[in-house]
């Protein structure tokens, strides 16, 4: 599945738009709050779920080549993270679900 297909079916909204967002293949969904962890762990191509809205977000995401970070609880990004994720092109979702639950909708679309 493509990140616009599953933008399109999940109705995440969309905080910002990365420039390779039509082709870029999503295969996982990793969900996690310690960026240390998340670090070593975010696979390519995943959709990673967490509350951290900062920009060392940015940098982890960036580093581990996800596909976009889904900011859960309704979490906003600071300004500084807003503009680097702009500058490094992340696509940035975000849902007012808990972390689970929009975790769940995206293993099942997926899984389709």
């Amino acid at each position: 599945m493509t990140l616009a297909e599953l933008i399109n079916k999940s109705k995440f909204e969309v905080v910002n738009m990365g420039d390779d967002t039509t082709e870029r293949t999503v295969s996982k969904v990793f969900c996690c709050d310690l960026l240390s962890f998340a670090m070593s762990r975010n696979p390519a191509d995943s959709v990673w779920i967490t509350v951290m809205g900062n920009v060392n977000t940015i940098a982890v995401a960036v580093l581990t080549d996800g596909a976009c970070i889904l900011l859960a609880e309704n979490v906003s990004l600071d300004e500084a993270a807003l503009e680097k994720a702009r500058s490094q092109n992340v696509t940035i979702l975000r849902t007012e679900l808990p972390v689970f639950d929009a975790g769940l909708i995206i293993h099942k679309l997926l899984n389709e």
